[in-house]
């Protein structure tokens, strides 16, 4: 299963170095949970998630002044970073269905 069903925003980031040698997959999720496309895509994202295994999920607060969506290039809420070794293999910006959660987690299997 996933290894982490984060309930809410994390306020502090990992370091990019961190997450560049981070070993397996891990799918950033971008967003606040104030954010009403947040929450409406959070079933999809739920969902999609609970049917897969060994990817690590972090859930990180981004907006003004905070480096790692910056450097992700994160410009709406929702969006979706899957990294493969550290590498961005994938993204989706405010999936409104488990279907296209999937359709980036599928990119695991290239």
């Amino acid at each position: 299963r996933v290894e982490s069903l984060n309930p809410a925003y994390q306020v502090q980031a990992p370091d990019s170095r961190e997450l560049a040698s981070a070993p397996g997959a891990v799918l950033l999720e971008f967003g606040v949970d104030w954010c009403p496309h947040c929450q409406a895509a959070d079933p999809a994202i739920r969902a999609a998630l609970v049917e897969r295994t060994g990817i690590h999920h972090l859930r990180i607060e981004d907006g003004r002044g905070r480096p790692l969506g910056r450097a992700y290039g994160v410009k709406l809420w929702p969006t979706l970073v899957l990294l493969r070794q550290g590498v961005e293999i994938g993204r989706v910006v405010r999936p409104t269905d488990a279907a296209a959660v999937r359709s980036l987690l599928d990119r695991l299997s290239d």
